[in-house]
């Protein structure tokens, strides 16, 4: 079993990247306002909101950073980062309603519900065509250090004899990594996902 959504690309890249940010703080610790970013470009491309206040056809580079400097004030970088949730679904909210689109809501999912709840959650966002915006705070596996104290989009499922697989994408990098590492982190200081309710379901 396997299943991926289709992201946008800004020229040959998949979704933004926080390395283009000049904002020297943004570039530093805006992973959580790119993410929510890249949900508000793919929800006007998917689902006609209208969250983007840019031409899409094609999203350009520099209109993106721009966007981001637009998305800051909602999710800023703060001296312990966007370390909770609650913190990025309150901000996502707020931008959501000061752009007058109420058909989307906005839940947290805690990083100490089980991996197989979790999955589950998962499976049913990506089958709905809606990417997961996901926080990993610290972590026992080496292999996810890339992944550290980060927000980034979950964009695909894969299941296979028990093994559980998503695709995580930041950077404009997409890579399928092992789900079980990355939900059981080792440590009690826990991320979460993001779940967005939405009335206009695929």
């Amino acid at each position: 079993m396997r299943k991926e959504i289709k992201m946008f690309h800004i020229g040959a890249s998949e979704g933004g990247n926080q390395d283009w940010l000049t904002d020297p703080f943004m570039r530093l610790g805006g992973c959580a306002a790119v993410t929510a970013c890249d949900c508000a470009i793919y929800f006007d491309l998917n689902f006609g909101t209208a969250l983007y206040p840019f031409c899409k056809a094609p999203i350009d580079k520099h209109e993106y950073i721009k966007f981001t400097a637009t998305m800051k004030p909602y999710l800023h970088p703060r001296m312990s980062g966007i370390n909770k949730t609650d913190i990025f679904a309150s901000g996502f909210s707020a931008y959501l309603k000061d752009r007058g689109e109420n058909r989307i809501s906005v839940t947290e999912f805690d990083g100490n519900r089980s991996e197989i709840a979790a999955f589950e959650a998962i499976i049913r966002q990506i089958d709905r065509g809606i990417p997961v915006p996901f926080l990993n705070l610290i972590n026992r596996d080496k292999r996810l250090k890339d992944y550290e104290w980060h927000w980034f989009l979950l964009t695909g499922y894969a299941e296979y004899d028990g093994s559980r697989m998503v695709r995580a994408l930041t950077y404009s990098t997409p890579e399928w990594i092992d789900f079980s590492a990355l939900w059981n982190t080792g440590f009690t200081q826990k991320g979460g996902m993001i779940i967005f309710n939405t009335e206009f379901d695929k």
